[in-house]
């Protein structure tokens, strides 16, 4: 297994993007991908956000979070309160959002390119997994009460 938790410098890039691969994405020494492909910053892996519910890790470094806890994600995501991407260190989430700014495309699990980014800070949160009926069969996580949102880009 790789080393985790990793500071945000020390993540690995993604050959493509050129940005860094969050934990949630998969990292190399991990297996990454299920196909072998390099890890990328376009997709989660189901692997690491399982990971990242259960055992309260933070969807960036990998290491355990305390609060705030911060999302991010689409304004649909956000009106929907049910994000993709699992938690995060609020100061993790920044510098996500800023590593990422100039990327194109979906990235970060979302399934079309974000016009612009919403972080929101919650104390807590509720890990949702889809069931048969729904359209989306992505896991998702909901703020049990926003604290703080703010348009990120």
């Amino acid at each position: 297994m790789d080393a985790a938790p990793r500071a945000f410098a020390e993540l690995p890039r993604d050959p493509e993007l050129g940005v860094p691969v969050p934990f949630a994405c998969g990292t190399t020494g991990y297996g990454g991908p299920r196909d072998g492909a390099a890890p990328s910053g376009r997709v989660l892996d189901a692997r690491r956000v399982t990971q990242c519910a259960l055992s309260r890790v933070c969807g960036v470094c990998g290491a355990g979070l305390g609060r705030p806890i911060a999302f991010l994600g689409s304004r649909a995501e956000t009106d929907r309160n049910a994000f993709h991407f699992p938690p995060a260190h609020l100061d993790c989430a920044e510098a996500l959002l800023s590593a990422y700014a100039g990327a194109s495309g979906a990235v970060l699990g979302q399934t079309e390119p974000v016009e612009a980014w919403v972080l929101v800070t919650t104390p807590a949160f509720e890990y949702v997994r889809a069931t048969s009926e729904d359209l989306d069969r992505r896991p998702t996580f909901q703020p049990i009460s926003i604290l703080d949102e703010r348009v990120a880009g």
